[in-house]
């Protein structure tokens, strides 16, 4: 009988080792909760299932960021909401006004109110912001909400200037004022008029921030969009097909936001002196009276004490008068900057009610296109969270324990390692036998 015990405990020993291992990796799993604790595990597993971690992670960043972004949405719209509001009391003051049942005076009270209003527009359109950024005053440009868990996934938003000026509805009327002898130059880099010669002069039409909105062709005054360069040289203006002209106030006065006419020795007080009337009609009533090179309203005169000229009765009220000429259309209205709201007379305010309605229009547009990327965001959530769901369940199943089955595994090399050990203690106790021969 050969003695072989030692080679009987080094493989029960072996064996004991291989289960003992097999266990300790089945605990760690089970404990951990994932079937791949180290690149070991599952080296190609592991790669795959990081891949996929960066997406899930990606796809639920990406559904906050469109939820972000439906909150900026919501907080431009809610401001356009109040914009409308006040744009349709500015369209009921326009029909109001249009009603030759009011005054004048009647009327300066509603444009009181149309200037209050318009201000406030732009006062919203200024102040509206979401984390610090304006979002009505026109610079929320080319803006990106990235709403993919990878580069270039994103959407373009840019919300347009909702400004009582860009929405052509500002208060009161600024007047358009001649200016004679305006060089050609200027008007090419203003207009982009080409092939003139630099020293021709012409009179030109120029708004309050110095653009140039009309010039006189011939004797008569025409919208610079209806001009065009002509002539035999192609180096001459001249006007676009039946282009109708203007009418141009040869001697024009702007008080109070209101176009009016001076004349000269006009009566006041029994007194002849320089006077501003409303009109050139024999009806035209005065307004405003000169009293040493300074003007004031009517009722701010009197007689001196000699009876032979005329003072002021409080000379700090004096008014602001715009001298000049200044651009009218056909009905003799003055024509301001380019959307001003004017309800001072029946014809503007007549005009002032398609203005307002095309304001209204441009909100109603503006709130329809961040309402519509709205809604797509809501969809565009709801598929980033199903993306992420589906994934999260991908990975799990190739990242996560299946904990039945690894519990199989953790009894099978539980009851192998218990074996394991009574072998080896079996192994140890063989020797023993061999003193039974020595006996």
């Amino acid at each position: 009988m050969r003695i072989n015990n030692n080679l009987m405990a080094m493989n029960t020993h072996r064996q004991l080792g291989i289960t003992t291992n097999g266990g300790a990796k089945a605990t760690e799993k089970l404990s951990s909760g994932f079937r791949i604790n180290r690149a070991g595990d599952d080296a190609a597993g592991l790669a795959i299932s990081e891949k996929m971690r960066g997406q899930i992670r990606g796809l639920t960043q990406a559904s906050r960021n469109a939820q972000d972004g439906i909150s900026l949405i919501q907080t431009a719209e809610g401001a356009l909401n109040e914009t409308h509001a006040i744009l349709q009391r500015m369209r009921e003051l326009a029909v109001q006004s249009s009603t030759d049942t009011n005054t004048d005076d009647d009327r300066a009270e509603i444009q009181k109110e149309i200037d209050q209003l318009a201000t406030e527009i732009t006062r919203i359109s200024e102040t509206t912001q979401f984390n610090t950024m304006e979002l009505l005053d026109g610079s929320y440009k080319d803006k990106k909400f990235h709403i993919g868990a990878n580069e270039n996934q994103n959407t373009t938003i840019a919300i347009n200037d909702m400004s009582a000026n860009a929405l052509k509805v500002a208060g009161g009327i600024e007047l358009l004022k001649l200016e004679e002898g305006v060089d050609v130059g200027e008007i090419q880099a203003i207009e982009g008029f080409a092939n003139l010669d630099d020293d021709t002069e012409i009179d030109a039409l120029k708004d309050k921030e110095g653009n140039i909105v009309a010039l006189e062709v011939g004797s008569d005054w025409y919208a610079i969009e209806d001009l065009e360069l002509g002539g035999d040289n192609d180096d001459e203006i001249v006007v676009k097909g039946d282009a109708k002209s203007l009418n141009v106030e040869d001697d024009g006065f702007a008080l109070d936001g209101k176009l009016v006419v001076k004349a000269e020795d006009e009566e006041v007080l029994g007194v002849d002196t320089t006077v501003l009337k409303d009109g050139d009609s024999a009806a035209a009533k005065i307004v405003a009276v000169e009293v040493d090179d300074k003007w004031y309203a009517l009722d701010n005169v009197k007689l001196d004490t000699d009876g032979n000229a005329l003072e002021a009765i409080d000379e700090d009220k004096v008014l602001d008068v715009k001298t000049g000429s200044y651009l009218v259309d056909k009905d003799g209205d003055p024509l301001g900057k380019t959307g001003g709201i004017n309800v001072s007379t029946q014809t503007a305010a007549d005009k002032a009610i398609t203005i307002i309605n095309d304001a209204i229009s441009t909100v109603s547009s503006e709130r329809s296109k961040l309402g519509a990327l709205q809604n797509r965001l809501e969809h565009t959530i709801k598929n980033l969270d199903t993306s992420a769901e589906n994934l999260q369940a991908s990975e799990s199943r190739i990242r996560d324990v299946d904990m039945a089955k690894e519990m199989m595994e953790f009894t099978k090399q539980n009851i192998l390692q218990q074996a394991s050990t009574a072998m080896l203690a079996q192994a140890n106790m063989a020797p023993q036998s061999v003193l039974q021969l020595l006996r």
